[in-house]
């Protein structure tokens, strides 16, 4: 009985240690993986939404200069200046008459 028992322990110890070992290391290998890919996706996403907001940004920026420029500028009509600002495309620059 001691023979068997000793045999089988040898081979648990050569034999089941190193392949439980393989094992796990190829799991988190795979989880490593997984969760770069994770990373990788988010941050893609973070620079799309960062660009979209610095976008964002600079047309806001453009219009408070148009307007600084508007309410500094002696020389040219006020009304006129905002008709030509309604006068531009959607796009551009949201009506002034519409609530954001």
């Amino acid at each position: 009985m001691d023979v068997n028992w000793t045999a089988i322990l040898f081979f648990m110890i050569v034999v089941g240690i190193p392949v439980i070992g393989g094992i796990w290391s190829e799991m988190h290998k795979r989880k490593l993986k997984h969760e770069e890919k994770k990373l990788e996706l988010t941050s893609q996403h973070t620079a799309e939404k960062a660009a979209q907001y610095a976008a964002h940004t600079e047309r806001l920026e453009q219009r408070v200069r148009v307007l600084e420029r508007i309410i500094t500028d002696k020389g040219i009509e006020v009304a006129d200046q905002i008709e030509a600002l309604r006068d531009r495309p959607e796009r551009d620059a949201p009506r002034l008459d519409k609530p954001n």
